[in-house]
């Protein structure tokens, strides 16, 4: 499965809010084998947004919207959502029911607040108020990340694809001096070998079967200057 992650709002590309929505959905999808291809960062505008969402949903079995919903002025996302499917954005009455429930009337909110693209599924917002939508394939949660990560675990069933199985080997050498080594790894294995210098290179290998992982490790680890523990080992 492939999915592609799109996160909306202006304080996101001025730099005055981490986009720790997305390194957190990274880390779920891998875990549950999804392949995540893209992660784009889009303003509060209708028309970005939706030209970004229209694109994505074309190409990957899933896109996951995050940011942008409520009632204010800059909370475009649901209207941008509708844009990409050619709908109309209309009250939805199992939203303003599941709200109900919970003790807010119509009077409590802006009418906006259930306002969602036609013919979706809602998403009830277990740690705030305003919900989220399904049209499709594409998943629109809130930016805030507790919202978020409770609304995306109401529908995480629904992403599935391949596990895979990850080992790092911290290596004491310059990276450059390594490139023989992954390429023989990558001929020798079924794997898949990113390396990600710092104080020390660190590489990870990665491969559906454990198995095959972890012997592409010991490969490595007796080809390579090891950065030693702190035990000495």
């Amino acid at each position: 499965m492939n999915a592609a992650i799109v996160t909306v709002g202006d304080e996101l590309l001025v730099g005055d809010t981490e986009n720790t929505n997305a390194t957190w959905l990274c880390g779920r999808l891998a875990d549950r084998g999804v392949a995540v291809r893209r992660v784009t960062v889009v303003p509060d505008e209708v028309g970005e947004i939706a030209r970004v969402v229209n694109e994505y949903h074309a190409e990957y079995d899933a896109v996951i919207v995050t940011g942008g919903l409520g009632p204010t002025h800059d909370d475009v996302t649901m209207e941008a959502v509708a844009a990409a499917f050619g709908r109309e954005v209309v009250e939805n009455e199992a939203a303003a029911a599941w709200l109900e429930e919970r003790g807010y009337s119509a009077g409590d909110l802006a009418a906006e607040t259930t306002h969602l693209p036609a013919d979706c599924r809602p998403l009830p917002n277990d740690e705030g108020v305003a919900p989220g939508a399904v049209v499709e394939s594409v998943y629109v949660l809130p930016g805030v990340p507790a919202e978020m990560k409770a609304m995306f675990e109401r529908v995480e069933s629904a992403f599935d694809g391949i596990p895979t199985h990850a080992v790092v080997v911290a290596v004491d050498e310059p990276e450059s001096t390594l490139i023989d080594r992954f390429a023989e790894l990558r001929e020798r294995f079924e794997v898949r070998v990113g390396s990600y210098p710092g104080e020390s290179v660190r590489v990870k290998i990665t491969a559906e079967n454990a198995a095959e992982a972890e012997r592409a490790a010991a490969w490595l680890r007796d080809r390579a200057e090891l950065v030693e523990r702190a035990d000495g080992s």
